[in-house]
């Protein structure tokens, strides 16, 4: 089974440049506190990256 990522949402996007909120969107959070799950990949990872003060991760199998 592959890596998983839980991701929730922990601050807001209000201040937030364009290509932070787009990462957000993209991983499928919309408001504070939602959590999603997603798949390990570069992509994704890329994108926890650039907004990672802004997110609670943590890893599942």
């Amino acid at each position: 089974m592959a890596k998983t990522f839980k991701v929730k949402l922990k601050k807001s996007l209000i201040g937030r440049t364009q290509k932070q909120k787009d990462a957000v969107r993209c991983l499928g959070l919309r408001k504070i506190g939602q959590e999603v799950v997603v798949a390990d990949n570069p992509a994704v990872r890329g994108q926890i990256m650039k907004i990672q003060h802004m997110l609670d991760v943590t890893v599942e199998k």
